[in-house]
């Protein structure tokens, strides 16, 4: 199952190559992608592949936001190119900003919860 997941991952064109690559049947391929097992299996492996892509992407978005900056600052740059830039660069400063404000309120609302829970076993303690 491993193998299977491994050719999955890799890209292949259909099922047929990638149980090839695997060295199972396409009838095998099929039966196990419908296993809960095998899905979440699956699913790990996807989201590894996307956490280092995500990580990559991350570690140069400091490169990318330069490039995008000249850009839309040239005035060789078209227009509309320009435009899209600076209309995609507010978008993401604006996404910045919600998650940073979803932030500070999940960190509030654990603080409320941890209080109440710490007022609840205190009350308790003091009623026996």
């Amino acid at each position: 199952m491993e193998q299977a997941i491994a050719a999955l991952v890799s890209n292949h064109r259909n099922l047929e190559e990638t149980a090839k690559v695997a060295g199972i049947s396409v009838a095998t391929l099929k039966r196990w992608m419908r296993l809960p097992e095998f899905k979440a299996a699956y699913l790990q492996a996807r989201r590894e592949i996307l956490f280092q892509a995500n990580a990559r992407v991350q570690i140069n978005s400091g490169t990318a936001a330069a490039v995008l900056l000249k850009l839309m600052a040239d005035p060789a740059t078209p227009a509309s190119v320009r435009a899209r830039i600076a209309l995609g660069l507010l978008e993401l400063a604006n996404q910045s900003l919600v998650s940073e404000d979803q932030e500070e309120r999940i960190v509030a609302l654990e603080q409320t919860m941890n209080q109440q829970k710490y007022l609840g076993r205190l009350s308790a303690a003091r009623s026996i």
